[in-house]
């Protein structure tokens, strides 16, 4: 019997409307192994939390280009908190400065995967957080 697989949720939080670099992630991550979820566009904080909590992830991706991603992730993060989910590893990627990558840091989110990360790099960052 095999062992169960990671399960990942990619969400992409307000009203950011391009989700082609989040499809791409969700694809390597799925090819890599994982058991992928993604959430479609527009996402509440309040909707990917009671996704988090209901498909029992391992690991929340926030996928972010529109500029909101402190006040974004802070939300989210709160929530999952009081949902007893901060035990999870939080991953952002997107569209995010790195004068930025530490308050995210500070938030909760383990990793920051700027535009242009290596697909390769975020399995790794998870495979190795997670074993």
């Amino acid at each position: 019997m095999s062992e169960r697989k990671i399960r990942v949720l990619v969400a992409k939080p307000g009203l950011d409307g391009h989700d082609v670099g989040a499809k791409v992630v969700v694809r390597a991550l799925a090819d890599a192994g994982f058991e992928v979820i993604y959430t479609g566009l527009q996402q509440t904080p309040e909707a990917i939390c009671a996704q988090a909590r209901d498909e029992d992830v391992d690991v929340i991706g926030l996928s972010m280009l529109s500029g909101s991603h402190l006040p974004l992730c802070r939300k989210v993060g709160e929530l999952l908190n009081a949902e007893g989910l901060g035990e999870k590893l939080w991953l952002v990627g997107g569209n995010i400065p790195a004068r930025d990558h530490e308050a995210l840091n500070e938030l909760g989110y383990a990793g920051v995967f700027a535009t242009g990360s290596d697909l390769d790099d975020i399995a790794s960052f998870i495979r190795e957080k997670l074993s």
